[in-house]
């Protein structure tokens, strides 16, 4: 075959692929756009018992003092962590400021974090964990800071 058709097939090749390839990706977008509607992204308030992060932590604290906040994913039982379906991060709130955050792996990381804070100021600290299959779920627990 001489050089110069070799090199036109060469290129026609070139050409399909690169159009077969943009249709695959063009697809796949759309499809990925799809799955993320409004409603997918907007953050669950409700009760769900597989979903609902569950805040362990005390009522009241003292001004500055270090304590404990546990976060359970599930109220009713854990939620599973799987490799198809897992909970991506459990995020922990003080009124609207994000203080802490941990990422889960899928088998290895069971659905709970404690994370170790302190406050200066009472307000309500919200937990956010976000599932593989769904949006984030949320809950909110009022603390009490004493001097």
């Amino acid at each position: 075959m001489p050089k110069t058709v070799r090199s036109a097939a060469c290129a026609a090749i070139a050409g399909l692929l690169t159009m077969s390839l943009g249709a695959l990706t063009a697809h796949a977008e759309e499809e990925q756009a799809q799955q993320f509607t409004p409603e997918f992204r907007q953050v669950h308030k409700g009760i769900d018992p597989k979903h609902t992060p569950k805040i362990t932590a005390p009522d009241s604290v003292r001004r500055g003092a270090w304590f404990n906040v546990t976060v359970s994913v599930g109220t009713g039982s854990l939620h599973p962590s799987l490799a198809e379906h897992f909970v991506r991060y459990v995020a922990l709130y003080k009124d609207t400021v994000e203080i802490a955050r941990a990422y889960l792996h899928p088998v290895y990381s069971s659905p709970t974090v404690t994370f170790t804070v302190a406050l200066d100021e009472g307000g309500s600290l919200t937990a956010i964990a976000e599932p593989t299959h769904s949006a984030a779920w949320e809950a909110s627990k009022k603390i009490t800071v004493l001097p």
